[in-house]
């Protein structure tokens, strides 16, 4: 099993930068895909980018493409997202999960970081 944190939550204005980071305990991270995921107030949980075990292989939400990076450092068992031009519908509790192959089911999750977005 894998235990896994998220930091780097916040507030941010608009058009800013945040960087989140997810720390994995236990099980090495270089064993799983890593992800993240969001879920706003009265929306479902979304996919914004996903990332394989080795990093060679990358997803992005059509939503954050262009304007979020995920990127691994497996050394150091942590996952990063990147958010640069952030916007007010990017306001949501952000998660960071593992999961056994990229294309699969994420079954570890962390608590999630709460980012808002003001105007």
């Amino acid at each position: 099993q894998v235990q896994l944190v998220e930091s780097g939550g916040g507030l941010v204005q608009a058009g800013g930068s945040l960087r989140l980071s997810c720390a994995a305990s236990g099980r090495t991270s270089s064993t799983y895909a890593m992800g993240w995921f969001r879920q706003a107030p009265g929306k479902e949980r979304e996919v914004v980018a996903k990332i394989s075990r080795s990093g060679g292989i990358i997803y992005y939400a059509g939503s954050v493409e262009g304007r979020f990076t995920i990127s691994r450092d497996n050394a150091k068992n942590t996952v990063y997202l990147q958010m640069n031009a952030v916007k007010r519908e990017d306001t949501a509790v952000y998660y960071c999960a593992a999961g056994g192959t990229f294309g699969g089911s994420y079954d570890y999750w962390g608590q999630g970081t709460l980012v808002t977005v003001s105007s």
